[in-house]
C-alpha cells in the first residue's frame, strides 16, 4: 500500500514538472483504486453501485483540476482520498435520499388502501349547523362546495385573510365537537 503511494506521489511529482506520459500513467493506476474505494463506501451507504464509475471520473477530474493543491513533501494517498471522499460526498447529497424499489417486485403484497366510511350528507349538515353562521358560511362554501379562498372571499364580502381566519376556526371548533363525540 505505502509502495503504491509512493509510486503515485513520484508520479505525480513527475506530471506536475511537465511528464505527460507520467502524469496518464498516474491517472490509468488511480482509476481501479478509485473505482474499488467508491464502491465499498456505496455499498457502506446503501446506495446503488451504478453511480461509482461517475464518482470515479468525477474524481479524476477534481484531480485534474486541483493538482497545483498538492504538496509535493505530503504523503498522496490521504489528499487523494480526500478528493475522492469530497466528490462522493457531493454526488451522493446531489441525489438525495431517495431509495428506488421497482413497484412490480412489491404489487402483489403491498395492501389495499383503507376505505374509510365517507360521511354522508345528513351528518355534514348536522355538524355544520352547530357553527355560528359565518363560518358555517365559509367552510360550506370552501370545503363543501370546494371554492377556493379568493372566490369565498368574494362571495361573502370579506377580505381572502378574514375567509382563512374563519376556515380555521371552524375546522377548529368542528374538530373539538368531534373529540368530545367521540
Amino acid at each position: 500500500m505505502i509502495d503504491r503511494e509512493e509510486a503515485w506521489a513520484s508520479l505525480m511529482r513527475s506530471g506536475l514538472a511537465g511528464d505527460q506520459a507520467a502524469y496518464q500513467t498516474l491517472l490509468r493506476a488511480l482509476a481501479p483504486a478509485l473505482r474499488a474505494s467508491v464502491r465499498r463506501r456505496l455499498a457502506g451507504m446503501g446506495q446503488p453501485l451504478e453511480e461509482c464509475e461517475d464518482i470515479v471520473q468525477e474524481t479524476l477530474l477534481a484531480i485534474h483540476l486541483k493538482r497545483h493543491t498538492w504538496r509535493t513533501s505530503d504523503p498522496f494517498g490521504p489528499w487523494l482520498f480526500t478528493v475522492a471522499r469530497n466528490k462522493l460526498i457531493d454526488h451522493v447529497r446531489k441525489r438525495g435520499r431517495r431509495i428506488e424499489i421497482p413497484i412490480e417486485d412489491f404489487a402483489d403484497i403491498l395492501p389495499a388502501a383503507e376505505e374509510r366510511p365517507g360521511a354522508d350528507s345528513a351528518e355534514v349538515d348536522r355538524h355544520l349547523a352547530q357553527l355560528p353562521a359565518k363560518q358555517r358560511a365559509i367552510l360550506k362554501t370552501v370545503a363543501v362546495d370546494g371554492a377556493s379562498v379568493g372566490d369565498a372571499a368574494r362571495q361573502h364580502g370579506m377580505t381572502p385573510g378574514a375567509v382563512r381566519v374563519a376556515l380555521h376556526r371552524g375546522f377548529a371548533s368542528l374538530a373539538a365537537r368531534l373529540r368530545t363525540e367521540e
